[in-house]
């Protein structure tokens, strides 16, 4: 393996996590706000067509991104209202959601698929990107992959150093002491909830703009899922998040740099390895149910209506 193919897939790696982490994220938050939402898969592809849509049309990227965490906002608003106002089960909803932004997404893009755009391209940061190795590796990447690592420093900060971010897991933890004192506990997690669909409409958004400029439709391919198995693995704290983001996306180069290489496995057992590693991980951390129980929200999943 050649020095050239080893910083490829590094660079490639840090590409790949990218996505996984702005949907992650948002997916942490709205959890921390004690709010279940497995809708993510749907929610990034309405954001990915949205995105790709906006862009293709207007030519203006920007817009485009806008467009995707829009997208993105609308869908998670729709599970806000349905699991908020009218306590339906979050699960069984965050299902339907996905199911629609399925099939809404395969339904609305029919006319562009085929479709091209020139999508966000990778630049050098001055200075920076010629030092030798790292400023390859970490200093000539598109401007939304540092604005992944600024988003998640952010939300740490948000989540640990700040008074909101203190209430907002504090309802996580018990809503209904949280109401005692005074604390909009549905209100917040509505912003929780926004939140986390504006990432993960930020996260298809990445992918039809950037990552493969063109829409297909089920371009998501599993990311929501592994996005959703990434907030266990990081126990709910976001610096973890980080480190795993990029560990399933080397998981998900290699097997593309495993079919480029022509390595003697079956292509559909390599496309297999991002979702077998996803299955890994989380049979192990369920090995210790302390280790889950350490971080995770006391009120996950569970309805909070303020005046029962």
């Amino acid at each position: 393996m050649t020095y050239d193919l080893v910083l490829s897939i590094f660079v490639d790696t840090i590409v790949a996590g990218t996505p996984l982490i702005y949907a992650a994220l948002g997916e942490l938050v709205t959890e921390r706000a004690g709010v279940l939402n497995l809708g993510i898969e749907g929610m990034m592809l309405v954001g990915a067509l949205a995105g790709f849509a906006v862009a293709f049309h207007s030519g203006i990227l920007a817009l485009g991104l806008l467009a995707g965490i829009a997208g993105g906002m609308v869908m998670s608003g729709i599970f806000a209202i349905l699991v908020l106002n009218f306590l339906t089960n979050q699960v069984v909803t965050g299902l339907a959601l996905t199911l629609f932004g399925v099939g809404l997404s395969a339904f609305a893009g029919r006319n562009y698929v085929g479709e091209t755009l020139q999508g966000f391209q990778p630049f050098e940061i001055p200075v920076l990107g010629d030092i030798p190795v790292f400023g390859t590796l970490l200093f000539n990447h598109d401007i939304l992959v540092y604005g992944s690592v600024l988003v998640l420093i952010a939300a740490y900060r948000f989540l640990y150093h700040s008074r909101s971010g203190l209430l907002l897991r504090a309802i996580g933890e018990a809503p209904e002491a949280a109401h005692a004192i005074g604390t909009p506990v549905i209100r917040v997690r509505y912003m929780a909830i926004l939140f986390g669909g504006a990432m993960c409409g930020l996260a298809g958004a990445y992918l039809s703009l950037a990552i493969t400029p063109l829409w297909m439709e089920g371009m998501s391919a599993g990311r929501g899922w592994i996005a959703l198995a990434l907030v266990v693995f990081a126990t709910w704290r976001p610096l973890r998040l980080l480190l795993g983001a990029y560990l399933f996306g080397v998981v998900t180069i290699l097997q593309f740099h495993g079919q480029a290489m022509g390595i003697g496995v079956p292509s559909e057992f390599l496309s297999m390895l991002p979702y077998i590693a996803t299955i890994l991980v989380l049979v192990l951390i369920s090995r210790n149910p302390r280790t889950i129980m350490l971080n995770q929200p006391a009120s996950l999943g569970k309805p909070f209506f303020p005046y029962q």
